[in-house]
């Protein structure tokens, strides 16, 4: 492939197939080509966002231990998670629900812990919901993270008044009677409250409304749920997200987006969401979590790339009400979802995190970078011990996922600019499968250094990765994530046993030269 001199602005990158294993036919070259010529739109860092539900050890246990536990807190939030969390600069958290938000009120969770309402959580597990952490206890969490704060209010069992009062609650600059009590409850100023989630899965979970029913719910929710943080304008002003589709649905996301285009000026939205869920195989029997071989390996990538579209689908609804794209898309709930640990409350979402978790979270973080002229935040599913989860713990101990460490990989297309990237990803192919062989994103930071994204999905041939500069010594240095084996996962006894090591390129006739292993992740930093 002939490429344009080091001056020029285009960089062609060929990926070619690695000659480790001659046993095998070498498969047809991939070519990419960045084109740094027509930049793309900010790569918003808050697709980089975390949910965290009242399910499970995902609260309690997993974020709070409380004030007198031997594990280290401060203010009975874990040291480790929040130190962990920083790590990756986790820009914002989604709380309380999912499912469990259309359950929830706010008043069985404030005040004096003598005073917390205990409920039965009949969304997951009917286990007993002490309440224990509540609104402050999750604000506090938040800011001991540095992360923005995306709130659910209540829409199936609350009513708009008690979202009105929340909103108060924890916005209001003015000494009314519920500032009042927030001071009185330990914080005088106003919190600030960044993301607005009006109601959540209303189509199921959150009421089985029809779209029809929920738009008019939504209008008043939208209208009273008012931010009075003075704080909280221009940029800083407060998002409302409306709920849209899961996965095929799009009755909710057109009804909703019609709605908004004929609005009057009582009520606006900033958002409408979107949930999509890697299923490996069915609701019913998804498949393990671990001690799975490439037929799950392929099927759960299989499963994975119709994010794309479903994104492209709902945007193309936003578009033919919304062409100037003042709608935001929020992919609020997403990963890969499989049977629970066996021996575990069903009711608590438990698996394991692999390397196929790694690759998953990686393809879809691709996605959303994609299309971030639309897609502005994204919620994956959970953030800790839940589902494909950042963090697991156990008492005292913690350990990172591999998903977690792709997350920590992709720090730098944080507020990014997208560079666009053209490609022929090949193909992987297991049985009557056939997968794209690679994927790949680049994007230009702050600083103007060009970073790529690469991705091998094949779990048996390595790629070699060429860079031709010519007539150039420039280097480049990443991370690169890959395991042993698709199920590959880091345990309380093997923490490391999935991590990232120092990756770089080998200068050799003018172009730079990475290989990259078997099912594997790197991000790169090119000079």
């Amino acid at each position: 492939m002939s490429l344009r001199p080091l001056a020029a602005t285009t960089l062609a990158i060929a990926l070619v197939a690695s000659a480790a294993q001659a046993q095998d036919a070498a498969p047809s070259p991939v070519a990419i080509t960045v084109d740094l010529d027509t930049p793309g739109p900010t790569i918003n860092r808050n697709i980089f966002g975390q949910f965290a539900e009242h399910l499970g050890t995902g609260i309690y246990g997993g974020v709070w231990v409380g004030a007198d536990s031997p594990i280290p807190n401060v203010r009975g939030i874990r040291t480790d998670v929040v130190q962990a969390l920083r790590a990756i600069k986790a820009p914002n958290i989604r709380w309380p629900g999912g499912c469990f938000a259309d359950e929830y009120h706010w008043r069985d969770g404030i005040g004096p812990a003598e005073n917390r309402v205990a409920r039965l959580n009949a969304s997951w597990g009917n286990v007993i919901e002490p309440n224990s952490f509540g609104t402050h206890e999750f604000m506090d969490f938040a800011d001991q993270v540095g992360a923005e704060v995306f709130l659910s209010v209540n829409v199936g069992s609350g009513t708009v008044q008690e979202a009105a009062d929340w909103l108060e609650y924890l916005t209001a600059d003015q000494p009314t009677t519920l500032a009042q009590e927030r001071a009185a409850n330990g914080h005088p100023e106003p919190y600030k409250i960044k993301y607005l989630g009006l109601g959540n899965e209303n189509w199921g979970c959150g009421g089985a409304m029809s779209a029809d029913h929920y738009v008019e719910e939504m209008k008043q929710y939208a209208h009273y749920s008012r931010n009075l943080n003075p704080a909280q304008t221009g940029p800083d002003a407060m998002q409302r997200v409306a709920v849209g589709w899961d996965s095929g649905n799009e009755d909710y996301t057109e009804t909703v987006m019609q709605a908004w285009k004929d609005k009057v000026w009582s009520w606006d939205i900033e958002g409408v969401s979107l949930h999509g869920y890697t299923i490996p195989n069915s609701w019913e029997a998804k498949g393990p979590s671990v001690g799975f071989g490439e037929d799950e390996y392929a099927k759960a990538i299989k499963a994975t790339l119709k994010m794309e579209g479903w994104v492209t689908a709902q945007t193309a609804i936003m578009d033919r009400y919304d062409p100037d794209k003042k709608v935001a898309l929020y992919v609020d709930e997403w990963g890969l979802w499989a049977d629970p640990t066996p021996g575990s409350n069903p009711g608590f979402l438990q698996q394991q995190n692999t390397m196929r978790d790694a690759v998953i979270a990686a393809l879809n973080l691709n996605i959303f970078m994609r299309h971030a002229d639309r897609v502005q935040v994204a919620n994956i599913a959970q953030m800790v011990n839940v589902l494909q989860a950042m963090i697991l713990t156990d008492g005292p101990r913690m350990v990172l996922t591999p998903t977690y460490h792709v997350y920590d990989l992709y720090v730098p297309f944080q507020d990014a600019t997208l560079v666009p990237v053209s490609l022929d990803e090949g193909i992987y192919a297991f049985g009557d499968i056939q997968l794209p062989r690679t994927d790949a994103v680049a994007a230009r930071d702050k600083d103007g250094a060009v970073w790529l994204s690469l991705v091998n999905v094949d779990p048996n041939k390595p790629l070699t990765l060429t860079l031709r500069l010519p007539g150039a010594t420039a280097g480049a240095e990443g991370r690169l994530l890959t395991a042993p084996a698709v199920d590959s996962h880091n345990s309380f006894d093997t923490p490391d046993a999935v991590r990232p090591v120092a990756f770089a390129g080998r200068v050799t006739g003018g172009q730079l030269v990475f290989d990259l292993p078997p099912r594997s992740v790197a991000v790169v930093k090119v000079r």
